[in-house]
């Protein structure tokens, strides 16, 4: 049903997709680039259904019941449960995120790293040591409004070097142009 629906919405829209997920990869940190408005989902969530990539989203468990639960998990929600650790103190966001991908043998998460729908200069970094703890890779996922084409681009496998590879990141999502170029990456 949701690849129907995503088929019609790319074809009401014009929008077509570039697809390039390797077949063997199995578990990954897919970042969403450049999201600068709220259509981004709509896009994004219609073109992984129509590449088959099982992208998958995080939430708190606390929202995750009743029939928003059930819909956000159609959507490919799955609940974070920042659970007490050794030492007593709860777990972050990204520990939990990195101990999902280490613990499944299939598991691809969307993340956007800026964090926001306005420009951001400086990205959020969470995904990049998640990607690093979980020994998987980083892989972009992109939206050219002015092209309406939604794909995938490069794979960069965190070697430590955070600041350069995020650089090589953020150029690759320099030539794509989002809803709001002003509110993309610069």
């Amino acid at each position: 049903m949701m690849k129907f629906l995503s088929r019609l919405v790319f074809w009401i829209s014009g929008w077509s997709l570039n697809v390039g997920w390797p077949k063997d990869l199995k578990k990954a940190v897919l970042i969403a680039i450049p999201h600068t408005s709220n259509w981004d989902i709509l896009y994004a969530r219609a073109a992984f259904f129509l590449m088959d990539i099982p992208v998958k989203f995080t939430i708190k468990k606390e929202v995750m019941v009743g029939p928003l639960g059930w819909l956000l998990k159609g959507l490919g929600g799955i609940a974070i449960d920042r659970q007490r650790i050794p030492g007593g103190r709860k777990q972050t966001y990204t520990e939990a995120m990195t101990r999902m991908l280490k613990e499944s043998d299939e598991l691809v998460i969307m993340v956007t790293p800026e964090g926001t729908r306005s420009y951001a200069p400086k990205w959020k970094t969470g995904f990049y040591h998640i990607a690093l703890g979980a020994n998987v890779p980083v892989v972009i996922g992109y939206l050219d409004y002015k092209k309406k084409e939604a794909g995938i681009g490069p794979i960069i496998y965190p070697d430590g070097n955070m600041d350069a590879q995020i650089e090589e990141m953020k150029a690759f999502g320099r030539t794509v142009t989002g809803k709001h170029p002003e509110k993309g990456i610069r």
